[in-house]
């Protein structure tokens, strides 16, 4: 099958797009006005983010199925058809919070069920197609432009509802979230419109349709270098997500910014993502030549310097609102594009290393370790703020603890990062040994 030009690249970043916008109300703005505008603990949406991720869990499954069951798109499209359901059901809760708490609190239950499976589904399903379907010297640069779309959705999305949603009422939040969700559904539509073509039901390897998932799964987490880097997925994403659910909070707390202000910063810290990814897909491609082109350089400086971001933020919660906020904040999102990019292309290029015709496995394992750490930092950022507030009887000093432990994350992620290629050989032989193992189970 003819691999995808640039044209079909930027077509599934569409998708991406379309999953940014509804991800960064659920993530971000939801999570705001449960806790100031509702009044309600930091743990309730800490919650309900830990289970939309921890239902992602089955990303390898998705991965197995689109390895040997044939057509990707309708995986694609019925996933954003969930995810753009339970984004409007989340926001419809949410309003539904100020007058019946708990059954708004079960609604919401409802609607990130719906995104976890969505989420899952639709994003695993589109990387496996970007990954079998790209052709490998372009599969840094695709991975590259599909994420940059999807931050670009984070910033037109945070503001644009930030400057409809004030001033603000549960009904406005309602139609915001509906609007965006419709939007998005339709673009994603359109993104994946005939872009298999006539694929064949049946595309995967007789070997791998005769093996089992839990046989499949098991020969992927064998592989030294899978399994190191979704170790390394899951520490960097515990320190990249545990400031997600508690940023807009903080800002609006201890710097007094309203709901349209804080969903505009999160547009800021994204806007920061943005210049870090530029910065990196440039200098590794145009400028940066063998040293500065190391994608493994990148993403330990990307780690690091995520880290010192961090620690600025400590002093924030410290000195109050005369911190120029706003500057840390893009400082943050600058280096976590850094090392995200760096991370992505890494992904990209391993994901057809190792036993053949275990892309989507690998893929899923990857994303699950994301979607995992994603809804564990959440939970504890979350905790840990509400924990640290009760024992040390100050937000600014909770939300300062909390930065400084996810600063330490980050730093334990760049001494994991340089460890990702050690012993390339006897990784090779252990590739080399499963898939004879694999040979002679088929004979």
């Amino acid at each position: 099958m003819k691999p995808l030009g640039w044209f079909g690249i930027v077509r599934l970043g569409l998708v991406q797009t379309a999953l940014g916008a509804i991800v960064v109300l659920t993530t971000s703005t939801l999570n705001r006005v449960m806790v100031v505008e509702m009044a309600l603990p930091a743990m309730v949406p800490g919650i309900l983010v830990a289970l939309h991720y921890a239902l992602q869990i089955f990303r390898p499954r998705f991965g197995f199925g689109s390895d040997t069951g044939g057509r990707r798109t309708p995986w694609i499209v019925g996933g954003m058809a969930m995810l753009c359901a339970g984004g409007t059901i989340a926001a419809a809760a949410t309003a539904l919070m100020a007058t019946h708490p708990f059954a708004g609190i079960g609604l919401a239950v409802l609607g990130f069920l719906c995104i976890g499976f969505g989420v899952g589904a639709s994003g695993t399903t589109l990387l496996v197609l970007l990954a079998t379907r790209t052709d490998e010297r372009r599969r840094p640069a695709a991975a590259t432009i599909v994420w940059v779309m999807m931050i670009a959705g984070f910033i037109v999305t945070a503001a644009t509802a930030g400057s409809l949603l004030d001033p603000f009422s549960p009904a406005r939040l309602v139609a915001v979230a509906s609007g965006v969700s419709l939007v998005a559904f339709v673009l994603s539509l359109v993104a994946v419109w005939d872009i298999e073509g006539d694929t064949p039901k049946q595309t995967a390897a007789s070997s791998q349709q005769k093996a089992t998932f839990r046989q499949a799964l098991a020969e992927v987490w064998a592989e030294p270098q899978a399994r190191r880097f979704g170790i390394f997925v899951f520490i960097s994403m515990l320190a990249f997500s545990a400031q997600d659910l508690i940023l807009e909070p903080f800002a609006g707390i201890v710097f007094g910014y309203t709901p349209g202000e804080s969903t505009r910063l999160s547009g800021v810290q994204n806007s920061g993502v943005l210049a870090g990814m530029v910065l990196v897909a440039v200098a590794g491609s145009a400028i940066g030549g063998k040293r500065l082109g190391s994608l493994p350089l990148w993403t330990v400086i990307g780690c690091v310097c995520s880290a010192l971001a961090l620690f600025g933020l400590v002093l924030a919660a410290a000195i109050g609102p005369s911190w120029p906020l706003r500057v840390s904040v893009f400082g943050l999102g600058f280096f976590n594009g850094v090392y995200a990019v760096a991370a992505i292309g890494s992904m990209m290029a391993l994901v057809g290393k190792g036993a053949p015709s275990r892309e989507g496995v690998r893929m899923g394992l990857w994303g699950a370790a994301q979607a995992f750490a994603f809804g564990l930092g959440g939970f504890l950022g979350a905790a840990a703020s509400d924990l640290a507030r009760h024992w040390l009887g100050s937000p600014a000093a909770a939300y300062g603890t909390v930065f400084a432990i996810e600063g330490l994350l980050f730093l334990l992620a760049a001494v994991l990062a340089l460890r990702l290629n050690r012993n390339p050989a006897q990784d090779r032989a252990t590739i080399k040994t499963i898939s004879g193992r694999n040979v002679h189970a088929s004979a």
